[in-house]
């Protein structure tokens, strides 16, 4: 069985907001280089310790919503921020802008897989993701036949 989605656009400020807390997820480890920094404090008492530890982990935020606003600013990414439908089934998804253009996705692309309250998030990488928003399919058994093929691939835990 195929299960074919509604026409989907993914919003830049969405993509951006999903990656950076993607990447905040993978990299949590960066924080405790900054309280590793404030710490100085303690050996020099001086306030440039904890300031400069805010900074340094600000401009670090800075770095990656700048990467990911790029992203979207970038010619041969703007395929990823249009209108297209998705053909899924155990073999792969299909994104598809029209009827003869289309690009696969094996299953073996897929990092790991996150169910949300309104969607399911397929990663691929830090900073490419396929958001699949419930309301994209066409009936609760749409959504559920593919809840099933997450399962069975290992990327949902049983419930």
């Amino acid at each position: 069985m195929i299960v074919k989605t509604k026409k989907y656009k993914l919003e830049s400020g969405t993509y951006i907001k999903m990656g950076l807390v993607n990447v905040l997820k993978e990299q949590w480890w960066v924080i405790l280089i900054a309280i590793a920094i404030a710490c100085g404090y303690f050996w020099i008492a001086s306030w440039w310790w904890i300031s400069m530890a805010i900074l340094a982990y600000v401009l670090y935020l800075l770095f990656w919503v700048i990467q990911f606003a790029g992203v979207t600013q970038m010619e041969q990414n703007k395929v990823m921020f249009e209108k297209m439908s998705y053909e899924i089934d155990s073999r792969q998804i299909l994104m598809k802008l029209n009827a003869k253009q289309g690009m696969p996705i094996n299953w073996s692309m897929i990092k790991k897989v996150e169910s949300t309250k309104d969607a399911f998030v397929l990663t691929m990488s830090k900073a490419q993701f396929i958001h699949l928003p419930f309301k994209i399919f066409n009936s609760e058994n749409d959504k559920k036949f593919v809840e099933t093929i997450l399962k069975r691939k290992g990327y949902l835990a049983e419930k």
